[in-house]
């Protein structure tokens, strides 16, 4: 019999080698290299996967494929139809990651209830919990249903069975790290066990038509562990964002094939469950302090979905050598180098400053419209004044202090008249062809110091 022997996977891409290595030559990764015991000899016949990839289709002509359009299934919580692009689409499969604890099996939990009350089949695989713990949760949550369907294993033979048995309509796997295949020697969470797992799961999916979600563990850095090959072969890519000490939850889709990506889902985690917030810039505002100086209102794009803002910033004289630069919701380089437009171009001192950003309500600005607003919460910090009421600032600042252009602007107006912020101040070139939201006053300026000139009226008294 032929002896096993060891070989070292990365678990990021799945690049294999003979020894042990510290950094992955493949993608560049450090200490991700684990080890796996594996037969010499091959498999016999008996083991070997009879699961064959493809399926003998004919080359056909771009014009002579059929347009139909993808079917779609309501889950029955409007966010995450948002997130998905209108629905959960037939034979997709759809990825969930995030801290644990969060709110993912919760989601999915109640997901699966809704759907099974439209009388459709659910199966919920569970290789974590018990179904004694699924009831409980089930219960807690009042999710029931004459199709819903719960099994605590973590085998995917036995898993590929049931499903092939129940033929549901949705199936639920929480986690894909736990799922496992006797005939591969490694342990589960491995590199080649979830990549195994997922393309049966993939095969299954595409060819009964069963929409599947995957619940992924997620490493320290935030990203979801294992194989970055798994992310590749999902349809889509959901991220849960938040703190869990805070109520609010945020659904961000990072990859979608079906809709747009860059969406974003707010939930609020109650004892009932994951409810949907279904105006978010009105509960993102809700606790805003009024009069209050380093506060400055912006509307930020999640997608498609305008976001109203509460950018924060705390100016103080600092006590270092080197003052201190904290962020929170905002890349600190970008900040460190928005400080020093304002102390080159504007003329605000910030070298002996400590400056403390924050984005309320857990909210992570990636997009470079902040950055206006950013520095209005900075000079109203440093100065103590705070801004106008119903004024709202959003823009793009260059290293020379001119302001670029944002997009979506029409779309970003009409949220600030809705929630009655009447005042915006803007980037002199999104005025071409844009139509102004009636009772709205738009200042549109070329610099910045213009724009924070309008805003605090360091134009009419001189102050700076």
């Amino acid at each position: 019999m032929a002896k096993a022997k060891s070989v070292y996977v990365c678990n990021q891409c799945g690049y294999e080698t003979a020894r042990w290595m510290g950094k992955c030559p493949e993608c560049g990764s450090w200490n991700s290299f684990t080890e796996e015991t594996r037969a010499a000899a091959p498999e016999p016949a008996e083991k070997k996967l009879k699961r064959a990839p493809g399926s003998g289709a004919e080359a056909m002509l771009v014009d002579d494929i059929p347009d139909e359009a993808m079917a779609r299934l309501t889950t029955g919580i409007g966010e995450l139809d948002r997130v998905l692009g209108g629905g959960v689409v037939e034979g997709s499969m759809v990825l969930v990651g995030g801290d644990p604890g969060i709110g993912k099996s919760t989601l999915l939990t109640q997901m699966c209830a809704n759907i099974a009350k439209d009388g459709r089949t659910v199966l919920y695989v569970s290789g974590e919990e018990s179904a004694r713990q699924i009831k409980l949760r089930a219960n807690r949550l009042g999710a029931s249903g004459s199709g819903f369907y719960v099994l605590s294993e973590n085998d995917m033979t036995t898993v590929e069975k049931r499903m092939e048995q129940l033929k549901p309509h949705v199936m639920v796997v929480d986690s894909i790290q736990t799922m496992y295949l006797p005939e591969l020697a490694s342990a589960p969470g491995s590199v080649s066990q979830v990549r195994e797992s997922a393309s049966i799961l993939m095969r299954l999916a595409k060819a009964a038509g069963v929409s599947v979600f995957l619940v992924g563990h997620v490493t320290k850095e935030g990203s979801i562990a294992g194989p970055r090959v798994l992310e590749h072969m999902v349809d889509a890519v959901l991220y849960f964002e938040g703190d869990r000490e805070n109520h609010y939850r945020l659904l961000r889709a990072v990859k979608n094939r079906f809709g747009s990506v860059n969406e974003l889902g707010m939930f609020e985690m109650q004892e009932a469950g994951m409810q949907e917030v279904t105006n978010a810039s009105e509960a993102l505002l809700s606790e805003r302090a009024h009069n209050a100086s380093g506060s400055v209102v912006m509307c930020a794009m999640e997608g498609t979905r305008p976001l109203l803002t509460d950018v924060q910033a705390l100016v103080s004289n600092t006590v270092f050598g080197n003052p201190r630069r904290m962020a929170s919701g905002v890349d600190q380089g970008r900040l460190a180098l928005l400080l020093a437009v304002l102390e080159k171009r504007v003329g605000i001192r910030m070298y002996d400053q400590d400056v403390y950003i924050n984005i309320a309500g857990g909210m992570n600005l990636t997009e470079t419209a902040a950055d206006l607003a950013l520095c209005a919460a900075v000079a109203s910090s440093r100065h103590n004044q705070p801004i106008p009421q119903g004024w709202a600032v959003m823009g793009e600042v260059g290293l020379a202090g001119e302001l670029r252009s944002v997009s979506h602007v029409e779309r970003r107006l009409s949220e600030c008249m809705r929630l009655g912020f009447d005042h915006a101040v803007i980037p002199r070139q999104n005025l071409r062809g844009a139509r102004i939201p009636e009772g709205m006053h738009v200042h549109a300026m070329d610099t910045v110091t213009e724009a924070l000139g309008e805003v605090f009226g360091w134009g009419k008294n001189g102050r700076r």
